[in-house]
Order: structure tokens, then sequence, then C-alpha cells
């Protein structure tokens, strides 16, 4: 079966079984070497961090740190997924507060970078066993408002991660670290997004680390900035621009010195995969609508329900079909607002035509539930358009367990 206007990422794109996700080998390497590039620019010393809260599919792990990426977990399972995809304890950064007691002294004990996130950790970090030096990290609490106003959402833009300086909390876990043997702290993790994804985001942020480094005299490894940042896309910053913010926050303090972490998830997910699916029925409802069901869903391209379009490729088998003035894509769910897009004046979709959603890698696969229709499977394309599948699509099988 041929298609009318499908892409040249894949080769065989007309004969995967829908839904599914199709991972573009290139595009996730370019992204990764396009930041480690930038960075290397302004810094001697840099990791990227890949973030597995972003997207956790396992063979995308393994790309990453093919490609010299650590991983950056932040929860008990993300560090058992990152080790079984073959990073070592000193190849992963350890954040959050779901880490097990069990996770953070493995971390510790293996060279991991982790950076305290709860004050349960300080008290699983006096108990350490003693005879040796602990290098660990702090989360820093930023309040966009009073960081950076211009990129804060309201007027009181503060977070709950962190410790904070602004109260006593900062202070009162450094005071803690430093009562203990055998305990240095060896950097800030300052990670904290906006809306708008602005270098000078960056630049002021890293700009309030370095005086709150000043402030207490620490001398440190590196500071983790964290992630959030713009991809490989048209208009927006490049990566290039958010290495100079770092570094005009850094400069201005002296602090050029600094092993400089990122954690970028979207940066390097949402331009790598595409969703694929099919139309498999039409209703005309009334005499202006025309509704159009496929097997996808708005849970695989859009799990906030933010969005009402989407960089889009539709592949139609044929595409000397008249116009239709009104046409409404939805998904395959029972619910009423499971709604995709709407066409108008264009030609009209039947049943096996195909609708490729691109950009669509970030928080997709880890937030997609099983609801209704399962996980679908995963296809990853290599540089000369051949594809394999890396994930199958989720069976009932997969979820059913029996007590005996």
């Amino acid at each position: 079966m041929m298609y009318i206007g499908v892409n040249n990422l894949c080769n065989n794109s007309n004969e995967l079984p829908t839904p599914c996700y199709i991972f573009d080998e290139a595009e996730f390497g370019r992204g990764i070497d396009g930041f480690k590039e930038a960075l290397l620019t302004r810094f001697a010393d840099v990791a990227i961090g890949y973030s597995v809260k972003t997207n956790s599919l396992p063979y995308a792990l393994r790309q990453a740190r093919l490609h010299g990426c650590m991983a950056e977990v932040v929860s008990h399972d993300e560090y058992q997924l990152a080790g079984l995809c073959g990073f070592e304890p000193r190849e992963i950064i350890y954040n959050g507060p779901m880490k097990s007691r069990e996770t953070f002294v493995e971390a510790m004990q293996g060279g991991a970078i982790v950076n305290l996130e709860t004050k349960r950790e300080l008290e699983w970090l006096a108990a350490m066993p003693a005879g040796r030096t602990y290098n660990v990290g702090i989360r820093l609490n930023i309040n966009i408002s009073h960081v950076s106003p211009k990129d804060a959402d309201s007027a009181d833009d503060n977070s709950r991660f962190g410790f904070s300086d602004e109260s006593s909390e900062f202070a009162d876990v450094l005071s803690a670290l430093k009562a203990m043997t055998g305990v240095r702290v060896a950097g800030l993790h300052i990670h904290r997004t906006t809306h708008w994804r602005e270098p000078r985001f960056y630049e002021r942020s890293v700009d309030y680390a370095a005086r709150v480094i000043e402030k207490y005299g620490l001398e440190l490894d590196y500071l983790d900035v964290g992630g959030g940042y713009f991809g490989i896309f048209p208009n927006k910053p490049t990566f290039a621009d958010y290495a100079v913010a770092i570094h005009n926050g850094l400069s201005r303090h002296g602090m050029e010195r600094l092993r400089i972490i990122v954690e970028p998830g979207n940066a390097l997910t949402a331009s790598a995969f595409s969703f694929l699916s099919e139309v498999i029925d039409v209703k005309q409802v009334d005499e202006r609508t025309r509704f159009v069901t496929t097997d996808g869903s708005r849970n695989d391209i859009d799990p906030f329900f933010r969005k009402s379009d989407y960089l889009k490729e539709i592949l139609y088998r044929d595409s000397s079909r008249p116009a239709e003035p009104r046409q409404l894509v939805a998904g395959c769910t029972c619910l009423e607002y499971d709604r995709m897009f709407t066409l108008s004046d264009s030609p009209r979709l039947e049943v096996g035509d195909r609708i490729l959603y691109n950009n669509v890698g970030a928080y997709t696969l880890t937030l997609t539930p099983q609801f209704i229709r399962l996980w679908p499977g995963v296809y990853a394309v290599d540089n000369d358009g051949n594809s394999r599948q890396v994930r199958r699509p989720s069976t009932a099988a997969d979820i059913i367990l029996f007590d005996k």
C-alpha cells in the first residue's frame, strides 16, 4: 500500500503497524553532540545528563550512553533502570525526592553525582560507613519571581524543590554537612524551568547560584544547571545561546573553571520521536462536521492536553479526493475530548489513511497511561532509514498478575 506525502525518515513507514512511535537515532545523536560542542566552546569540563523522566525508553537510554551522556534520574526506579541499561554509578546523576536509602548508599559509594533534595538524605549520609570521603551536591531552591522576574508566571513563582537560601534551610543543610566527618560539598544543583526557556533565565539563575557560592565560601567542583532547554528548532534559542548565557552568569564571578552539567530532556527527545497513527473510522455527524477516528490518542502525543494542533503530516493513500469543509480528527478512546485537530477545506480522509505527528518525544512515552489501549510499540530508524522494533506493543498478558 502506498501513501502520498509520507516523509523520508523511514524506508518502510508504509508497512509499520499502527499505532507506533518512531525514534530517529540520527536526530537524537545530533542533539547530544550539538549541545556538547556548544558547551565546550565556553567550558573545559562539561557533562550532559540525559533526563530519564522525559523519555525512559531503554533503547534511548542506551543510545544516550553511546553518545557519552550520563543518566539523570529522579527515583530509585529510574536509578535501577539506568543500571540495567548499562550505566555505572559513576555515570549517573541522582536527583529528586524519590531516592531509596539502598540506592542512595549504592550511588554514594559508587561515585555517582548525588544532589541532596530531602532531609532524610542527610540522615542516610550521616550513617554512611566511615573511612572515606563522600562528595555530595545540594539542590538550591530557585524562586523565579526573585531571580528572574521577567520569566516568572506569577508574583510568587516559587518552587517546592531544593533548599532555600531565602530562609534558613540552605544554611542549615550546609551546617549539617560540615558537622559530618568525611563529607564534602562538591556541587550545586539549580534545575528550574520556565515556559519561555529564555537564555536570560539561565544567566540569572547561574548568577544567583554564584552569589550563593560566594556568600558561603564554597569550593565546588561542579554546577548542575538542570534542564528545560529548547532543542534544534527554528526561531528558538540555540544550544550556543544557552552556553553563552551560562558562561556570562559565571564569568562575572570568576567561576568559569567549574564543571558544567546540563540535564536536557525535551531538547534531545522532542524532535527525535514521531507518532504514526491510522484512520479506523469516519462518520458524518451533521452537514458541517465529519469525524475521523484514529487508532492513536491524544494521550500518546499530548499527555498534558494543552495543545490545539501539532506538527503533523497527513499521509493519504489518494490525495485526489474532493475537499471536505471540516474534518475533526479524534482518538480511539471513549473520552469525548480526545480530539486532536481540525482540518478545513482539505482532501477527504478515509479509513487506511495515516497521520504522522512529529516532535512528540518529550514526556509522551513516560506519561502515556494504560487507558483503554495499552502502550504502543516503538521502532528505531538508523542513519540509512532502516527500522527495527525496539519496544513491542503491550498486551493484556503484560499487566496480569494472579495470586495463587
